[in-house]
């Protein structure tokens, strides 16, 4: 069953390095605005008063969305980003110059522009760029949502600011799994020790490089 849910990850994430690869360019600044997403089904209410004139008709998810804001036709000089755990919100509309993401694909940096792209995270430093000041952020997993309006958001299961982590910590950590690792005697048991030497070798390299 492990194997098989592997084999089948590999696909998925090989899947999303060729789309992610495909949609890595910026807009023009000359393109035409796109309007805003409708708020309601313009296709459903209709046929809906054709065959029953005297109901109105059921709200459908599309009615409780927000508009999704158009697309400008010249690119803005700011990103704003919004980066959320599932305790925390930890940016919230904030304008910054660029953001530089660990997707599995490796490094993406993204900045006002940007084409729509949804990126898978890897364990890795996501750093945010605001004039000269960096605010890096270990982060374990998640997805990043890129949309072409230049507002992004990201979405961590696990974050944390990068000086706040204790090298000694990760150093002891990562041997421990190592250790586990040589010990293993199942396929969970390995891919459990497996999981923590990536996370730590990620995290010891955030501190290191």
């Amino acid at each position: 069953m492990i194997r098989q849910s592997s084999s089948c990850l590999r696909l998925l994430k090989r899947g999303g390095s060729l789309l992610s690869a495909n949609r890595s360019r910026f807009i023009s600044s000359a393109a035409a605005d796109v309007p805003a997403t409708p708020t309601e089904n313009s296709t459903f209410i209709e046929g809906w008063k054709k065959v029953v004139p005297n109901i109105d008709p059921p709200k459908t998810p599309l009615s409780f969305m927000t508009p999704r804001p158009p697309v400008p036709s010249s690119i803005p000089s700011k990103l704003t980003v919004n980066f959320v755990l599932p305790y925390l919100s930890e940016l919230s509309a904030k304008e910054v110059d660029m953001v530089i993401i660990p997707a599995t694909t490796g490094q993406m940096g993204v900045l006002p522009g940007h084409v729509s792209t949804i990126a898978e995270l890897k364990p890795g430093v996501l750093s945010v760029h605001e004039g000269n000041d960096v605010k890096k952020y270990f982060i374990s997993s998640g997805f990043a949502f890129i949309h072409a309006n230049s507002f992004a958001d990201i979405v961590a299961v696990e974050a944390v600011p990068i000086d706040h982590i204790d090298s000694s910590l990760v150093q002891k950590g990562l041997a421990d799994f190592q250790q586990k690792l040589n010990t293993a005697s199942t396929e969970l048991e390995k891919a459990e020790a497996q999981i923590g030497i990536d996370v730590h070798s990620a995290l010891n390299a955030a501190l290191t490089g």
